[in-house]
């Protein structure tokens, strides 16, 4: 029998059970159940693992396995010194998983690693105190001026020219955006690889702007292709990714970069350079930017070489058009939130930043590393600084082949059909985000799987 009466003591949880056995499995249906039925909301803090144990007349060590199943689950979250809670996304862990089936390997979406954030934890606690943190949840004021040079010193750091011309977005997809609004009217076609970022793709459906694949040599739009694309489809710019490019993870030539930066010249072509891997690089070629700066908007994103949770971009744009695409990201709110505005700028000015990217770089080469090794005899483009790879399929098998096949073995990819644009053709490969999977050995399971794909594929 329980050591205390609980009749009338304040616990959260007293759940009403019938000890089937084995005792722990049943806890845990019981905690799963009461979660699922909404007995249990988000957030409720669930009695220490002793009290419960006392109160149901068993075992600690029962108590503490039902919690770990459920923990497993997604369905609690623990914090040390607080206690265990149910975690505020645990009905949707619970939809995504109904039936047990085995979640997918993720290799499809584009997210970094995650890494140690002890600083990044110690600066937002120490704002969080500081006597002017109730700002920090207000409406942004824009009135920052050491942001702006932060956000400016960064950019330089990343290669582009400018002193003025810099605005903040949430992220670098409503950099896209913001940019597109600031230099395209519906019906603007605007030039690309024959294979391009698919966020890319969306934003311009949204608004009205097609997209026309530029002729390439050796992967690179040529001035040739530019001038065909402006005479015969009327092109009024061009969206480029120089540095790994989104989905090939390719990274332009120098001497590319100067015959896209002579075309624009030449045709009065704008020019979106989106810099989302950027910083990745160790030792980067000049910016399209830094050679066409009076035509070029440069995007640098935080989201995949700082932290996701940042959501913070920066637009470099000439002078001229910086009133007016200040005025689309006011009027449209998709400027970056107080606190986290904040906590970025703190972050780059105190030389944290740099210690977060040298982890990402040093992250990227070991999962490059595993990739490289597992697909060893097949094509693998990109380097050691990528945070995905292009991965060449062999002759006949497409990548939508490829990708249905890859979720029937339990792995997420993303295929050429998701980047392709128009018909033009284009070679067959998946997109590997090295980075997404949750830890080493998962990649490796997940490359595994793929690498059975090519092994299995007769034409």
């Amino acid at each position: 029998m329980p050591v205390n009466s609980f009749e009338t003591y304040p616990m959260s949880w007293k759940p009403a059970w019938n000890k089937e056995r084995p005792l722990y499995q049943s806890l845990a249906r019981r905690l799963e159940d009461d979660i699922r039925s909404g007995a249990l909301l988000p957030g409720t803090k669930l009695p220490p693992q002793r009290e419960l144990a006392d109160f149901l007349d068993i075992n600690v060590s029962t108590v503490s396995q039902a919690f770990r199943i459920c923990s497993d689950k997604g369905l609690l979250t623990s914090v040390i010194g607080s206690g265990t809670f149910v975690a505020y996304d645990a009905m949707t862990n619970l939809s995504l998983a109904p039936d047990g089936t085995e979640p997918l390997i993720e290799l499809a979406s584009m997210m970094p690693e995650t890494i140690a954030v002890d600083g990044v934890v110690a600066s937002l606690q120490a704002m969080l105190v500081e006597e002017k943190a109730p700002a920090f949840f207000q409406y942004g004021s824009g009135r920052a001026a050491w942001r702006r040079l932060a956000a400016l010193d960064l950019l330089r750091r990343a290669g582009a020219v400018g002193k003025e011309g810099a605005v903040a977005t949430n992220g670098g997809q409503n950099a896209i955006v913001a940019s597109l609004l600031a230099l395209c009217r519906p019906g603007d076609r605007l030039g690309v690889d024959p294979l391009v970022y698919s966020g890319l793709k969306q934003a311009a459906r949204l608004l009205g702007v097609r997209l026309v694949p530029v002729a390439q040599e050796q992967g690179e739009m040529s001035a040739d292709g530019i001038r065909y694309a402006v005479q015969n489809h009327q092109i009024k710019g061009l969206y480029i990714v120089p540095d790994f490019q989104n989905p090939t993870a390719h990274v332009m030539s120098e001497q590319g970069r100067r015959t896209i930066a002579q075309a624009a010249e030449d045709e009065g072509l704008f020019i979106i350079e989106d810099g989302v891997a950027r910083l990745m690089a160790a030792d980067p070629l000049p910016t399209i930017q830094s050679l066409a700066p009076e035509r070029t908007f440069f995007i640098l994103s935080l989201s995949k070489v700082l932290l996701p949770t940042l959501r913070m971009a920066y637009i470099l744009c000439p002078p001229a058009y910086a009133g007016a695409l200040q005025d689309i990201v006011q009027s449209l709110h998709l400027s970056q939130s107080e606190l986290l505005a904040e906590l970025t700028a703190r972050l780059l000015v105190s030389g944290a930043a740099e210690t977060l990217i040298a982890a990402r770089r040093e992250g990227a080469a070991r999962r490059n590393a595993i990739a490289e090794e597992i697909l060893k005899g097949y094509t693998l483009l990109g380097s050691s600084e990528c945070l995905s790879r292009w991965l060449v399929l062999p002759e006949g098998l497409t990548g939508t082949q490829a990708e249905a096949e890859a979720r029937r073995r339990g792995v997420a990819v993303y295929g050429d059909a998701h980047f392709a644009v128009g018909l033009a053709s284009r070679q067959h490969g998946l997109r590997l985000a090295v980075t997404a999977p949750a830890d080493d050995d998962e990649l490796a399971e997940g490359l595994r799987r793929l690498k059975s794909i090519l092994d299995d594929w007769h034409p």
